[in-house]
């Protein structure tokens, strides 16, 4: 008998769980005995994002971006060796972690004839010399198509009852367009994910991240973290106990732990401080994604793989003990340390930085200011899609911290444009430090001590901004100081148990 015959008695009253895996963590999918246990007493979906490997730059996705680069050239044929070398990666793992000769027969199979369509949609852009965003959207996804091939065998290799889910045509064509994406798009969306779901019966549904040719491109409008939004929808749709984001990590944590030796996982962070900590320099979960599930109180756990008996990261409202969220989810009262969570005390949460960063400074030569200076100077950054991270004004100076992603030539246009506005000022290799808690919101004394902190240390501060949320203090510091920083605030701001 099958490990999950035995589950299929009762699997149809059981909640869903969504579970997330991305990268490096394919591999290892079902291998866990807390997957095993989840089966038991869950109906599982897994969403499957493309394989990664050491560096970003050898990732599935952004070979594939590559090659669709390659099929550009006149000259080259490189596009299709690196489709092989894609190619080669997936058989390789798949050999790796399957023992059944038949199911590795007709995964290699498949795994071959999707290689074989991506070279032809390829082989067809390079001959009209043209990628539209939509050829674009197709061709990345094929990284999740492959990565669930995989998966799907690796279940079935392990008795496990599995199912291929396709969502690239999900959408459907001309029924949206750009200017409908707005929340009864994404309602829509969700509704006929988990519509697709449902059919699977009691087998695990594997289902890719990507969802096909979107409105106005799925890499414009939604962007790489596509495959979270993927699970939040469906976790949405299907009403599910829990949204698991699987990763490389055990949660999220007081700081970068890679950083910061004496940094401490986080057991429960609200979705404020979760979106403050992602704009500012840890990947966490994008906003967007924690809204889909958070508006109808579905709680996200951040996971590590690698272990997965560890108790991960919750992220859940704070009115969700209210509503009696926390009793259905089973949070814990208690931390692991022993301490119970007091949310009446209004202290940090994290600290994050945010590495090259710009600033510009910008001071009128104008006596009388103008009253649409400030909108000239974002009219400048607009026109060529520079966003500003931070800002601090004064009646006749504005510094603004902008981000790392800028092309130079965008960057030396804005600037031409800003001094018809006054002189500027530009300083490169700058960071934004970031301290971020819920529960210091119109704390006293907190920025004093976080700015004092910083001056014995010696960082000197170029830029102070205080979150419009009031849930965030960032200050720009040199680059050079960032790690320092990051240590001195953690070590005497941060509470030495988590919260």
């Amino acid at each position: 008998m099958k490990f999950s015959d035995s589950l299929m008695s009762n699997q149809k009253d059981n909640p869903w769980i969504v579970q997330k895996y991305g990268g490096t963590s394919l591999l290892n999918v079902g291998d866990s005995c807390d997957f095993r246990k989840h089966l038991e007493d869950y109906r599982v979906v897994l969403v499957c994002s493309a394989r990664s490997c050491e560096t970003k730059s050898k990732g599935t996705t952004n070979m594939l971006l590559r090659a669709a680069e390659e099929s550009q050239k006149s000259d080259s044929d490189e596009y299709l060796r690196i489709v092989d070398q894609i190619a080669a990666d997936h058989v390789q793992g798949a050999r790796s972690v399957i023992n059944n000769a038949k199911i590795l027969k007709e995964l290699e199979q498949q795994l071959y004839k999707d290689i074989s369509e991506l070279k032809n949609l390829l082989n067809a852009t390079k001959i009209i010399n043209e990628i539209s965003p939509h050829s674009k959207d197709k061709i990345i996804g094929y990284g999740e198509r492959l990565s669930c091939r995989i998966v799907h065998a690796v279940l079935r290799d392990k008795g496990i009852d599995a199912e291929f889910v396709s969502l690239e045509n999900v959408i459907g064509q001309g029924k949206f367009d750009r200017v409908d994406l707005d929340r009864t798009f994404y309602d829509h969306l969700a509704d006929v994910m988990s519509s697709k779901v449902r059919k699977c019966g009691d087998r695990v549904p594997v289902v890719t991240g990507n969802f096909g040719v979107f409105p106005g491109s799925l890499l414009a409008n939604v962007g790489r973290g596509y495959t979270d939004l993927c699970a939040a929808l469906l976790a949405s749709g299907l009403g599910a106990k829990e949204l698991q984001i699987w990763k490389e990590v055990d949660g999220i944590f007081t700081a970068d732990p890679r950083k910061v030796k004496s940094a401490r996982l986080l057991t429960t962070i609200t979705p404020e401080e979760a979106s403050e900590l992602t704009y500012y320099g840890s990947e966490v979960i994008h906003p967007f994604t924690m809204e889909q599930v958070m508006r109808r109180s579905i709680p996200i756990r951040i996971k590590n793989v690698m272990n997965p008996l560890g108790e991960g990261t919750i992220v859940f409202p704070d009115n969700s003990v209210e509503n009696g969220w926390a009793k259905s989810s089973n949070i814990p009262d208690i931390n692991q340390n022993g301490n119970h969570f007091d949310t009446s005390k209004k202290q940090p949460t994290a600290v994050t930085i945010k590495d090259n960063v710009i600033v510009i400074n910008v001071h009128s030569n104008r006596k009388m200011i103008s009253h649409g200076f400030f909108a000239q100077i974002f009219a400048a950054l607009d026109t060529y899609g520079i966003i500003v991270d931070l800002i601090s004004t004064s009646e006749v100076h504005v510094s603004m911290a902008l981000g790392a992603n800028i092309e130079e030539r965008d960057l030396q246009a804005a600037i031409q444009e800003l001094k018809k506005l006054g002189q500027v000022d530009v300083l490169k290799d700058m960071a934004i430090l970031s301290l971020v808690g819920k529960q210091m919101k119109n704390a006293v004394g907190i920025a004093g001590k976080m700015f004092t902190t910083l001056a014995a240390a010696k960082v000197n501060i170029e830029m102070i901004s205080q979150g419009a949320s009031e849930i965030n203090i960032s200050c720009v510091i040199d680059e050079v100081n960032a790690e320092i920083a990051l240590n001195v605030i953690h070590a005497n701001l941060l509470p030495p148990y988590n919260i």
